[in-house]
């Protein structure tokens, strides 16, 4: 990918050393917000119950995105490709959702989905005091992350007995802070209204990234409680007007993660290991599954959503490695971090020195894992079984221990989303399976050679395919039933089992639990240092700069505005009308082929209608589904994308061209009433407005 024109050595180096002087730069807490940016800059200086509002309307789905309260019944809008997931698992041979798109037309037609979690971020309370305290000065590495983890898991545990709410410590600004986030949840969530994917996704993979984009990425979810449509206090009202260019907007969604105030020794080390070995799995899965979708048309139902969603991913490291290998993003780091050692050392009642030191020497550890924790405990062998029968012996295991010791997805407090997703009804497709879990063996031999221990115990004496074949049509897990069955065992009675891809799981078990030991135990090493830096950058800089994300609620602020590029100005906005102009264009040939309903809905249409709509927002993947709302905290778009420019966002944030990809409120609302028949959705949506 060719490296965005924007990014030259000295805009690398202003943006990295004068953090001060960013644009509409940083993803904020919500109980932290910049209010004198937004005064100084806008003119606009809302108060705590506007954020309140915005907060407890913005929900995190699980799968990875975001979405709001459209209305006091739990009407939740979010991205089609957010809500794919739940989509596809509603789908069948018969009933392609997916395909053909779904509306309920009443509530008792709502479909409930298989295993979807929704999180309301409902309180937050700084915790950092206690978690430090529980950490001795001097510690080791492994007995500081067993005494910060049994903290951690004390602090969740203590606030659910005592609220209900889901609760989670969050580590921000890599161990400077640590706060309690308090989440209502929802696990009862119904599909409400999705479009045809085509409509959602139209121009495909040559279109992602880029922009003018003609998608109706929506769709429609409700949150239920006790049966009955949830009654929510917070929910944001929908503007028809939308939005001009140049007015203020609001993004309020959960942002995955950042390495924005990571060191040059981490940049590194995502430069030469990390990035290239996720372009490597993922391309590689890409040719598999592209090859698997292209035999059949059911086949090609089957690998639709992880082909996507791999497809995606890999555009997003392509643009990740081309910043990685501009000379001018290394050296703005570098300078960067020379300011602070020198201010640092100037400051030696900080006690930051040696700080950037232990980082390197501690990333320098994690590198020559990395291959092995990849495979062996982050990956799951990309197996839906496989990743069922992990869970099951580590549930067994970890129950037997302790609260506090546990591993932090078997806590107490987690073992509402733990069974969730473990009594899943997802199809699960064996011939997939077998697929999947040959290409994994295979690559697992190719990386860690093929008579490395782990290899020989995960191929069992066996090829790959045969052993594929023999684990899948052998494992009774694809089976709620019996999943439930053996969950009830304790960890000695499961080491009993028959089952072939339980003793599979109990094999690698060990390898896998030294490996990420080893990880996280150099990770407690970077997470005091990063602690002694930031109070480095906050002596320098005060509270000017926002903490890299971790998949919690954040607000980014921008202006709706277009930019330029070598073909002249690229306008703000798109229309309806734009997106028959670009089928035509290619002759109506996937993937800028237009739905059947759409052509006909066209003499309804306005087609000057917006459609999708740009602002200097900052965004990631996570944000995704995110609320696009304007001063008023009125729902005025919804984020479904970023441009080519953004995918270095992860590193560094430039708005000279990268922009925030938004449907447009009048959009969605001409397609439910001029396209797809819903009128009594609609009224839904605006009413009270």
């Amino acid at each position: 990918m060719k490296l965005p024109r924007c990014f030259s050595a000295a805009g690398l180096l202003a943006v990295f050393v004068l953090p001060i002087l960013r644009a509409d730069d940083g993803m904020w807490l919500p109980n932290q917000p910049p209010l004198a940016e937004l005064k100084s800059r806008y003119g606009f200086a809302p108060g705590p119950a506007w954020f309140e509002h915005v907060q407890k309307a913005a929900v995190r789905f699980n799968n990875g995105g975001s979405g709001s309260f459209a209305t006091a019944d739990g009407l939740i809008i979010t991205n089609h490709h957010v809500a794919h997931d739940a989509i596809y698992k509603l789908s069948t041979q018969e009933h392609d959702f997916v395909r053909d798109g779904f509306l309920a037309r009443t509530r008792a037609e709502e479909r409930r989905c298989v295993d979807l979690e929704l999180n309301v971020l409902w309180e937050i309370e700084n915790v950092t005091d206690r978690v430090n305290a529980a950490v001795a000065p001097g510690l080791a590495a492994e007995p500081a992350r067993a005494a910060r983890n049994a903290v951690k898991a004390a602090l969740e545990q203590e606030s659910f007995e005592r609220t209900g709410l889901r609760s989670d410590v969050v580590t921000l600004y890599q161990g400077a802070q640590y706060h309690l986030y308090r989440y209502k949840r929802y696990t009862d969530v119904r599909l409400v209204f999705a479009p045809e994917e085509q409509a959602a996704f139209f121009g495909g993979d040559p279109d992602n990234f880029e922009y003018p984009r003609y998608n109706l990425d929506f769709a429609l979810v409700r949150a239920y409680e006790n049966g009955a449509p949830a009654r929510v206090p917070h929910f944001l009202r929908w503007n028809p007007a939308g939005v001009a260019e140049g007015d203020l907007v609001f993004l309020a969604g959960h942002p995955g993660s950042t390495q924005r105030l990571i060191t040059l020794a981490e940049l590194e080390f995502a430069r030469d290991v990390q990035v290239p070995l996720a372009l490597r799995l993922l391309k590689s899965r890409e040719v598999l599954l592209t090859g698997y979708a292209l035999r059949s048309e059911e086949n090609a139902r089957r690998a639709q959503h992880e082909l996507r969603s791999i497809a995606n991913s890999r555009k997003v490291y392509d643009g990740r490695m081309a910043g990685l290998l501009d000379p001018a993003l290394l050296a703005a780091k570098r300078a960067e971090e020379e300011t602070l050692r020198r201010f640092a050392a100037d400051q030696p009642g900080l006690g930051a020195a040696d700080a950037w030191d232990r980082i390197a020497a501690a990333q320098q550890a994690i590198a020559a894992q990395t291959v092995r924790q990849t495979f062996l405990e982050t990956q799951g062998f990309n197996s839906t079984l496989f990743g069922f029968a992990r869970r099951l012996v580590r549930a067994a295991a970890e129950r037997a221990k302790p609260n506090g010791d546990r591993l932090p997805e078997y806590r107490d407090s987690a073992r509402t989303t733990l069974e969730l997703g473990l009594f899943s009804a997802e199809p699960v497709y064996d011939d997939f399976e077998i697929l999947k879990l040959t290409h994994a063996l295979t690559l697992l031999a190719e990386e860690l050679g093929a008579n490395d221990p782990v290899v020989l115990a995960a191929l069992g004496g066996q090829a790959p395919d045969a052993r594929a074949t023999a684990l899948v049509r052998g494992t009774k897990l694809r089976d709620v039933a019996a999943r439930r069955a053996l969950y009830a065992r304790t960890a000695a009675e499961l080491a009993q089992s028959d089952d072939p891809m339980i003793a599979l799981a109990l094999a690698l078990d060990a390898p896998a639990r030294a490996v990420r030991r080893t990880v996280e135990a150099q990770g407690e090493v970077k997470e005091q240092a990063h602690a002694r830096i930031a109070k480095v950058r906050y002596a320098k800089d005060g509270d000017r700069t926002a903490p890299d994300a971790t998949f919690t609620l954040r607000l980014s602020y921008g202006t709706v505005r277009g930019f330029a590029d070598g073909g002249g100005p690229v306008p703000a906005f798109t229309t309806l009308g734009g997106i028959f102009t670009r089928a035509e264009e290619h002759h109506q040939q996937p993937p800028f082929d237009l739905p059947a309903r759409w052509p006909g809905a066209r003499a309804r249409l306005n087609l000057a209608t917006p459609f999708n709509f740009i602002s200097t927002s900052y965004c990631i993947g996570g944000n995704s589904g995110s609320p696009t709302v304007n001063r008023a905290g009125e729902f005025v778009g919804l984020v479904f994308d970023g441009n080519l420019d953004t995918l270095v966002w992860n590193y560094v944030y430039s708005d000279r061209r990268g922009r925030a990809l938004s449907v447009d409120v009048r959009a969605i609302l001409e397609a439910l009433r001029q396209i797809y028949g819903a009128e009594p959705l609609a009224a839904e949506l605006t009413r009270g407005n």
